[in-house]
């Protein structure tokens, strides 16, 4: 199509115009636009300075088409365009719009493959002579569309979450460029797909507000938004990848401004000429996230009195919906106003987010768990009268172990008075060790505040105490484990006695105020609760101690959960035993639970009928064998026969008992008592648990003689210095037996009183081979045993006393000597006393005394005597001379 002529209102304004050389410019290279987006191509004129507005035609040209460049658009003439382009001009799909007088824009709308071609841009001169440029192509390549963009889930999820939770949002995306295909009838040869390059960005939108959180540039830098450089630098904001076309945007932790809806844009970029151009960008919401606020709230006590010279000690407790892995950063200040800011208010400790606590001195700042901080004030005078008040900040482990603070709180300031009391003081009992396990160590620490520390005025006495745990409300008794004066002087209780000791109870004063107590090795035993108590002794104005205030602490449990230990032993007798003198066998079968890698003690035991009459059965333990396999006897009496008794271990959970050559006198139930050893460390060992095994019953038939003993005195009173004669006779009844088939044993006893309360005393014993043994004695008289007959046994008493008299009886222990030639120990049999008076001589008795006597009466009468007479002959005569004397001169006055 040609051009038409210039018209005569163009020539006009070109002659008004003054014109030099001008140079027409569009964008240098090609321009490559995907379906359905916008294409814009600028151009503009240089080195115009005309008044008027510069016109523009725009010309276009398809790759396969012959015909050349084809009228597409022009800003003087309305005709201008060709017949295919008018209607997109009517509907505005294709715009031209002037930017500037010397610049225009071409918009296409709803890029299609044909708009893929040379555009060109001129500008009518009527200039004489030719300055310039007067036109500019640019090529403009159409690809197709293959990018796809989406969420992993459809719809866009909404995601709730507390403030320092983490948060990962993914985002796919994925390009394939291929050229538009074109609607020709002859098409051109395909060229090559360009490649581009993909560009993501992560944006925040909270109504018209966007924000970029992350993004990554086509050249592939990642770049934080504003506000979110720090983060990036910390790792708390990441983005990564999942597979070929995933993008994940990570927050850790989740922040309060993280709230609101994140999209997902991806731009589409390609390289043209060494230039960098975005084709498309498409966006999809991804998630919407609500981050749920973290409750925290600190209270502390509002009014306080506390006496002067004593500890303040304040509770901050902390309530917060948060239970996951949190740390908390308590500090506590001193105001001297209820409304004190923080820069003008003092801290006295702090207790930071790693358990570290920074204090000043003087001040301790201690919890007994996550909720509750104390903050305690030594030694309080009247200048720590004020406000205390706690700041409370929650902080949680993020990416790169960087820490965030998720919450904080302050708590209403606590009014402090402070007062003159008397002494007083607090306790605080912790545990610096928790056993986990059984055997593990434990190491409780009982800390003592004294309101005035001088040591001449306060004297402590730390006592420990343990009580057993109950599920029920029942009241259980404590008990003392130890006790410790003010004069560190320690006294142990009837629990701790043995332990402490061995060593496994450490009772011990660390400094002046702090007490700890340490198990070795905890044993299920040990669990329940343990307190400390802290006893005050002041000193009285006479330097007497009196005993003031005791303190306890909050008992502090010891617990872990454990299942009991379960021994069950089973003991079998392989074949029966009917006779004396065979051979008993039994064997114990062990079986345990919960019980690791055990070995076990056994002891064989032998339950027997008492033979002193109603009272309890006897239980004697035959032989052992312990952990170690060493085997030890037991506590039986007749040693002759300890060769006898085997014990032995067959395997490592049976054991087998073997006693040759039984007797009568072995009759009874016999059990195997297994204990249960536990390995501790090394190479101790500790008792788990102990059980005993079914009896296993002797019990021999047999139909033999049965022997009676008595005894009988032919002279139940004797007179001191007489002996006493005590027989001792034994009656057979049933089957006789020869004499030399007969043996016993014979002990005799006494019990001197007129009834037999008391005790028997041991006299003398005869075995069943002729050995006499007599017990000591401590009078005079002596003693003699001897057999008179076969089944009569004599005890003399010689030069008798009177301290002989009581009950005589004899205690006999038949021994029968069976077919086979081995002999058997019959059943103990004991005779009815008989009485045995001791009278005194009486004119024995006193003749001695009668004869001193009258001695003794003769000498005092003649001593008597003699003393008179002296008296008589020396004192008496000179007071008669003086009588005379005085007669006489009263006579010569008379005569006078």
């Amino acid at each position: 199509m040609g051009r038409p002529a210039p018209r005569p209102l163009l020539l006009a304004l070109l002659w008004l115009a003054v014109c030099r050389g001008r140079v027409v410019q569009v964008p240098a290279g090609a321009l490559v636009r995907v379906v359905g987006t916008e294409l814009v191509i600028p151009c503009n004129v240089s080195d115009y300075d005309g008044p008027s507005e510069q016109n523009f035609d725009w010309s276009f040209s398809s790759p396969g088409g012959s015909g050349g460049f084809v009228e597409l658009a022009s800003t003087w003439e309305a005709g201008f365009p060709a017949q295919p382009y008018r209607e997109r001009l009517r509907t505005g799909q294709v715009v031209l719009r002037r930017t500037a007088n010397d610049a225009v824009e071409l918009h296409i709308k709803n890029v299609q493959p044909s708009d893929q071609g040379l555009y060109k841009c001129s500008t009518p001169s009527t200039d004489a002579t030719v300055q310039g440029n007067y036109e500019d192509t640019v090529q403009v390549k159409v690809l197709a569309d293959a990018l796809r963009v989406g969420p992993t889930e459809r719809p866009a999820p909404s995601l709730s979450l507390r403030e320092g939770e983490p948060v990962e949002l993914r985002c796919a995306a994925s390009s394939s460029p291929t050229p538009a295909p074109e609607a020709s009838p002859s098409p051109a040869p395909v060229p090559p797909a360009p490649h581009t390059h993909l560009a993501l960005r992560w944006e925040l939108r909270r109504g018209p507000e966007r924000r970029t959180v992350l993004a990554l540039t086509h050249l592939g830098r990642l770049r934080a938004g504003p506000g979110y450089e720090q983060r990036y630098r910390v790792g708390a904001v990441r983005l990564g990848t999942d597979g070929a076309d995933g993008f994940r945007l990570a927050l850790d932790p989740a922040l309060a401004a993280d709230q609101g809806a994140y999209w997902c844009v991806v731009g589409e970029w390609i390289a043209e000429r060494g230039a960098w151009q975005e084709i498309q960008e498409k966006a999809v919401e991804v998630a919407a996230v609500v981050i749920r606020p973290t409750v925290l709230r600190a209270a502390v006590a509002r009014n306080v009195s506390v006496a002067e010279g004593t500890d303040l000690d304040l509770a901050c407790n902390i309530s917060t919906d948060r239970a996951d892995d949190v740390r908390p950063e308590v500090a506590w200040y001193f105001s001297r106003s209820p409304d004190g800011a923080l820069p003008a208010s003092r801290m006295l400790a702090q207790l930071d987010r790693t358990s570290l606590v920074h204090s000043a001195p003087g001040v301790a700042l201690s919890h007994t768990d996550m909720r509750s901080y104390h903050l305690l004030v030594r030694d309080v005078s009247r200048d720590s009268a004020g406000y205390y008040f706690c700041q409370v900040a929650l902080w949680t482990l993020g990416h790169n172990r960087s820490w965030h603070k998720v919450a904080e709180a302050r708590s209403a300031p606590a009014s402090v008075d402070v007062t003159w009391l008397e002494p007083d003081f607090q306790v605080f009992l912790n545990a610096s060790r928790m056993p986990a396990f059984a055997d593990d160590p434990t190491e409780l620490e009982c800390r003592v505040v004294d309101v005035r520390p001088a040591e001449a005025r306060v004297r402590l006495a730390v006592s420990w105490y343990y009580r057993l745990s109950r599920r029920s409300d029942d009241a259980v008794a404590s008990e003392l484990l130890a006790v410790m004066d003010g004069d560190w002087t320690l006294r142990y209780g009837e629990r701790s006695k043995r332990r402490a000791r061995d060593g496994e109870f450490i009772f011990s004063k660390e400094h002046t105020d702090t007490f700890s107590f340490r198990i070795q090795r905890t044993t299920e035993g040990d669990r329940g609760n343990y307190f400390c108590v802290v006893s005050a002794w002041t000193r009285q104005p006479n330097n007497s101690w009196v005993k003031s205030k005791d303190v306890f602490s909050k008992p502090v449990s010891i617990f872990w959960a454990a299942e009991d230990s379960v021994l069950v032993v089973k003991a079998q007798q392989p074949k029966p035993l009917f006779a004396a003198g065979s051979t008993f066998e039994m064997t114990c079968k062990v079986s345990s639970r919960n019980m690791k890698s055990p070995r076990y003690s056994v002891a064989i035991t032998a339950e027997k009928t008492a033979t002193a009459g109603p009272g309890p059965n006897e239980t004697r333990c035959m032989v052992s064998l312990d952990q170690d396999a060493v085997v030890r006897p037991g506590n039986w009496t007749d040693a002759a026969r300890a060769q006898g008794v085997v014990l032995e271990k067959v395997q490592e959970d049976e054991f087998r008992y073997r006693m040759y050559q039984t007797q009568v006198s072995d009759a009874g139930l016999y059990r195997c008592v297994v204990t249960a050893w536990a390995p501790v460390g090394g190479s101790l060992w500790r008792e788990a648990a102990t059980s005993r095994s079914n009896p296993i019953e002797i019990d021999f038939q047999t139909s033999g003689p049965v022997f009676n003993a008595s005894v009988h005195s032919d002279t139940p009173s004797v007179t001191r210095g007489q002996p006493i004669k005590v027989f001792c006779i034994l009656t057979v009844e049933g089957a006789m037996l020869d004499p030399d088939s007969m043996a016993f044993d014979v002990v005799w006893f006494a019990v001197h009183s007129f009834g037999l309360d008391e005790d028997p005393v041991l006299l003398s014993t005869l075995d069943r081979k002729g050995i006499v043994t007599t017990a000591p004695r401590h009078g005079k008289s002596g003693l003699s045993l001897e057999r008179v007959g076969a089944l009569e046994f004599l005890l003399q008493v010689h030069d008798s006393e009177d301290h002989d008299f009581g009950n005589y009886f004899c205690a006999v222990t038949p021994w029968v000597k069976s077919p086979t030639g081995s002999w058997q120990k019959e059943a103990e049999i004991h005779s009815k006393p008989v009485f045995i008076t001791v009278k005194m001589d009486v004119l024995t008795a006193f003749k001695y005394p009668l004869l001193i006597g009258v001695g003794l009466s003769t000498v005092v009468g003649l001593l008597s005597c003699l003393i008179g007479y002296c008296s008589a002959h020396w004192c008496c005569r000179k007071e008669v001379q003086e009588t005379r004397r005085e007669r006489r001169r009263l006579m010569s006055m008379e005569m006078d």
